[in-house]
């Protein structure tokens, strides 16, 4: 993929996360799911990637992997530090990725279940901030009051639990937790799909400001195209473990590649009635990634499948500058858009 190291702030390389199938009283492992099977992306210094799926294909477990969350299987996450170095998170131990939790924080999906609804404002908001070492009372007030004004919460309000706010209202807390040690990559995973419309356009442009303001870079965790579209500057597909598509964001919505890509295109809602009826349904159930399909994991449902879709594994190719495809029929297909 044409980016030099030098211009990254990540680059994930054959990122795998399988998890064990137990059964019997012994508990033996019988197989794996492959939850992330091979993934490989990078992000720029201040750009919105997106990851985006149906659910379950694999895009929060790769988001958790980068975090270090979860250990990967294999692989090499390879993030830029603050004072230059370059390291791998996923060969780092627990007390080398302590001080590297600074540079890499989290929004979380559920505004409600990610606030503790014991703790205050101040404590919600400065416990990263006493974790690395502000105990000083005073400048964490401070500090806080401040995180609050910049994502749009009066500073009196520290005093307050988290029942007493809306859901918006939660997930700008959450927001001001993450920014609270001044991080280089934010993960966003589907920091709006719980809340209302109207909200949703809110804490959008309220990241879209702070990574304007404060030279954020996002990874966005999403499944709603309508929402990706407006945030993001580059998107990756996945289906089942796997990355399918990737590329500038007006490429993939006008010009999409994969037929998976093309489906999803055609479920985003179209305020026209004429073109509701263009709708592709894909037919069959997603694929079990305990135990994938032979070839293209997508070719039981493709409409497009030939004889060389079930037999061989289509890798990720530069089909045209910047726009990345895993198909073995994507050079000749000519796939609709958004119309």
């Amino acid at each position: 993929m044409k980016a030099t190291q030098d211009q990254l702030l990540l680059e994930v390389k054959n990122l795998r996360k399988f998890f064990p199938i137990r059964r019997g009283f012994l508990q033996r492992i019988v197989g794996q799911v492959r939850a992330v099977d091979d993934v490989s992306f990078f992000i720029r210094p201040g750009e919105t990637f997106s990851l985006v799926g149906e659910s379950g294909c694999g895009k929060t477990t790769t988001s958790r992997c980068i975090l270090r969350a979860v250990r990967p299987t294999s692989g090499q996450i390879l993030f830029r530090t603050g004072d230059g170095r370059v390291v791998d998170v996923a060969a780092l131990s627990a007390d080398e990725l302590k001080p590297l939790r600074r540079e890499m924080q989290m929004i979380f999906q559920d505004p409600f279940s990610s606030l503790n609804p014991r703790m205050t404002l101040l404590d919600i908001v400065g416990e990263p901030l006493l974790v690395n070492g502000m105990t000083d009372r005073a400048a964490r007030t401070e500090r806080v009051a401040e995180l609050l004004k910049l994502v749009g919460l009066r500073p009196e309000y520290m005093r307050r639990f988290p029942h007493a706010f809306s859901g918006g209202q939660r997930q700008r807390i959450g927001i001001a937790r993450a920014l609270a040690l001044h991080p280089r990559l934010v993960v966003a995973d589907e920091p709006v799909s719980a809340l209302d419309v109207s909200v949703q356009a809110q804490i959008l442009n309220l990241m879209l400001d702070l990574q304007s303001e404060l030279g954020l870079t996002y990874l966005f965790v999403a499944h709603d195209l309508s929402v990706v579209k407006h945030i993001s500057e580059r998107v990756a597909v996945m289906y089942v473990g796997r990355l399918v598509e990737m590329a500038p964001t007006q490429d993939l919505f006008y010009t999409p590649k994969h037929p998976y890509t093309e489906a999803l295109l055609s479920a985003v809602p179209k305020p026209d009635p004429r073109l509701r009826s263009k709708r592709i349904v894909l037919q069959g159930s997603v694929a079990d990634p305990a135990n994938p399909p032979s070839g293209c994991y997508f070719h039981p449902r493709c409409r497009y499948a030939a004889d060389i879709c079930s037999r061989a594994t289509p890798t990720l190719v530069e089909l045209e500058p910047g726009h990345f495809v895993a198909c073995h029929r994507a050079a000749e297909l000519k796939l609709t858009g958004v119309v």
